[in-house]
């Protein structure tokens, strides 16, 4: 397991071994600790992510029940967060078009059924 330097906690729990930057041991080869550097630096990347989630996704407290709850909350909060990446990546001409394309399906809905 992998964890930030603030972590003050064992050192191993079962056959599971806690590494941090600051404890990297001297017996450790050159490759073995650039592994480990690496494995912290993609620890580092991840955690605005889950910041995020949690903040602006609503996964700080679950309102749904159950595991199928815990579940669904992580799934839709992931989808609600790629949905948002791709917005920001598609051209705004695209998204007029789209939300227009909308607009006018919906319409169409509408007199369709007035007219039953």
């Amino acid at each position: 397991m992998i964890v930030d330097q603030g972590y003050r906690g064992r050192k191993k729990i079962g056959a599971t071994e806690i590494v941090s930057a600051d404890r990297l041991k001297q017996e450790l080869t050159k490759y073995e600790k650039r592994k480990i550097k690496k494995q912290l630096r993609r620890r580092a990347a991840i955690e605005p992510v889950i910041g995020h989630l949690k903040s602006d996704f609503r996964l700080a407290r679950n309102y749904l029940k159950g595991t199928l709850g815990d579940h669904l909350n992580v799934v839709l909060a992931a989808t609600a967060f790629n949905l948002k990446k791709w917005m920001n990546q598609v051209p705004d001409i695209i998204l007029y078009l789209f939300l227009e394309a909308v607009f006018v399906y919906r319409k169409l809905n509408q007199r369709l059924w007035m007219t039953l």
